[in-house]
């Protein structure tokens, strides 16, 4: 990981919660379309949670001018942000137990990310950040568990259809 500067560390965190609330209102849609509609409100719940995050940092962000990247000049350790749900981890049946456990992967991946910048960086400014950061991840990543440990597990059998969905050609 390069090393960041205030503005470029703020680009990052802002692009992977704008990323993660449009992937989020994404799965939410799909389950909406698969009739999964308990799970379909849970990923606009957490669609709302990361705008407010993206909304946090821009308002860290104030009056600082950020830097434009293209896609492939973010640095993650993975294909997409740390926050971003990965789609492949998702099921049109899925409970939400398994929502739960992907936002809470998802949430301690960002606060693993903070706590690199943090651990790598020279700079401050983007210490205090990423520290601060991390530190409200972890109350995330808190929320989720004990939000996860209330929640029932789903059957064996809970991804099961005797009937399902086709594509015509």
């Amino acid at each position: 990981m390069n090393e960041f500067d205030a503005a470029s560390f703020l680009a990052h965190a802002l692009a992977f919660e704008t990323e993660a609330a449009e992937r989020y209102a994404d799965l939410a849609d799909t389950m909406e379309t698969h009739n999964n509609a308990e799970v379909a409100e849970l990923f606009r719940r957490m669609a709302n949670f990361s705008r407010m995050h993206a909304d946090a940092v821009k308002g860290r962000a104030a009056g600082t001018e950020l830097p434009h990247f293209k896609p492939w000049e973010f640095q993650w350790k993975e294909a997409e942000g740390p926050e971003v749900a990965p789609v492949e981890r998702t099921h049109y049946l899925m409970t939400p137990y398994h929502c739960l456990q992907l936002a809470l992967h998802n949430e301690r991946r960002g606060r693993d990310f903070y706590l690199d910048v943090s651990a790598a960086s020279a700079d401050a400014e983007v210490k205090r950040l990423a520290d601060q950061m991390a530190e409200e991840e972890q109350d995330h990543v808190l929320v989720l568990e004990a939000w996860l440990a209330r929640t029932p597990e789903p059957q064996p059998d809970w991804d099961q259809d005797l009937d399902p969905p086709t594509v015509a050609d």
